[in-house]
């Protein structure tokens, strides 16, 4: 054991399993040869997930453009007490992800915790992991909780791209004659790789020449987005995981209610979009995600917590973990990421039913899925960040909740989820549905 800690975190430390399941493992897959589900339980140390939720994700400067970073954090801070069943006073920390920071205001995870009904009394922490930040806000959740320091953690994440503001260089010092320069506070904080000095869609367009990935597959693995988005939406597979928000102007009120994305590209015209990065290059702006507003909360809690309060889980935390590589090969980081969180949960890929992996660009999720020997049905079924959007400080939780719902309805029991970011990095999750 470590100082005061519950329980030993030797093992999580060596790298060894999170929580030991191979009887489980092996009780799956009889149940896989039996053609059923074998239901999940969970134990008093194991980390649940009580609740996750969503905002609809919107369009830069559009819908949810009226929206702080603030308003949307706390709406799904508040849905996600609501939707666990339990008082605010039962959190005991809140740590969210935020990439683009600039403007937000001091200390963003507070503002979200108190304008989303949290008790002042809670401790919190703002993530910044570029687009793996929500998803690091869960596991940071996660381990305090196996810690034994907290009971009951909300995380998640938050991005609103349409308020990031540009920046006056030299401003403050004093602009005292000659032109000036604007900074793009989105490119500049979040979009950049400034080991090499360029976008992070010439990471993408290395990427795609180094593993022989074509416009063409591009272009048609951005279209299976697109479908598969619509298609979700119109069978209200979203509906469980959305949250309304209510956006306010001085003159009226709108409440947006469904993702923005997905209606706004024609399928038709991908073949036909320029390259964006390189004259003559295979990243578009079809086969690439956008640029987008939204937030996702979880809220975390022990199992002993979870039966305490007379909360059912929707799922557990069965491993995660974080893997890098060099900053301009951050795309194909998922794929060393990934048996990272499988190890820590004592699985193998093959146990893993559906995937999520984030489609920072089409050949994020097309490099890694070749590089894992993936089957296409299996990864991001109702679409992913091309054709829903990519709030890039929100999607690392936001692919967890929607994970979550996608094992509900497939009637699945292990499902991992895994984001790439830059400055060469990626984490994954993998949890288990209850």
């Amino acid at each position: 054991p470590i100082g005061i800690m519950s329980k030993p975190l030797w093992p999580l430390l060596a790298g060894e399993t999170m929580l030991s399941r191979a009887s489980a493992a092996a009780s799956r897959a009889a149940a896989r040869t039996a053609g059923s589900r074998t239901m999940a339980s969970f134990a008093a140390d194991d980390v649940v997930i009580a609740s996750a939720v969503r905002t609809p994700i919107g369009i830069m400067s559009k819908s949810l453009s009226g929206a702080k970073a603030s308003d949307l954090g706390a709406t799904v801070v508040r849905a996600a007490t609501e939707r666990a069943n339990v008082s605010p006073d039962v959190v005991d920390e809140m740590i969210l992800g935020n990439v683009l920071s600039a403007g937000v205001g001091q200390a963003l995870a507070r503002q979200v915790a108190l304008f989303g009904g949290l008790p002042k009394k809670v401790p919190c922490t703002t993530v910044n992991k570029v687009c793996a930040s929500g998803m690091k806000a869960v596991m940071l959740g996660a381990q305090s909780i196996m810690a034994g320091q907290n009971g009951v953690v909300m995380t998640g994440g938050v991005e609103s791209m349409s308020n990031v503001p540009y920046y006056l260089p030299g401003a403050r010092g004093g602009m005292r004659l000659g032109h000036g320069q604007v900074v793009d506070g989105i490119i500049n904080d979040g979009l950049w790789d400034v080991y090499n000095d360029h976008h992070m869609g010439n990471c993408g367009e290395k990427c795609a020449a180094e593993h022989s990935i074509t416009r063409e597959q591009q272009d048609a693995f951005a279209a299976l987005s697109y479908t598969r988005a619509i298609e979700a939406i119109k069978a209200g597979r979203f509906a469980d995981e959305i949250v309304p928000v209510e956006v306010k102007s001085r003159r009226s009120s709108v409440t947006v209610d469904a993702d923005e994305e997905p209606f706004k590209m024609s399928i038709d015209s991908l073949a036909g979009m320029r390259a964006v990065f390189q004259r003559d290059g295979t990243v578009t702006a079809g086969n690439a995600s956008g640029l987008n507003d939204g937030a996702s909360a979880l809220m975390l809690m022990s199992g002993a917590k979870a039966t305490e309060l007379g909360v059912t889980p929707l799922a557990r935390i069965r491993g995660f973990g974080d893997a890098a590589t060099e900053p301009v090969d951050f795309t194909v980081a998922p794929s060393l990421a990934v048996p990272v969180a499988l190890r820590r949960a004592g699985l193998e890929l093959s146990d893993v039913d559906y995937h999520e992996i984030n489609e920072a660009f089409s050949v994020v999720s097309l490099v890694n899925m070749k590089l894992m020997d993936l089957d296409e049905s299996r990864v991001n079924v109702n679409g992913g960040a091309v054709s829903l959007g990519h709030p890039i400080g929100a999607s690392g939780a936001r692919i967890i909740t929607t994970l979550i719902n996608v094992l509900r309805q497939r009637d699945a029991s292990i499902g991992c989820a895994s984001i790439c970011n830059g400055g060469g990095g990626a984490s994954a999750i993998v949890i288990e549905r209850l």
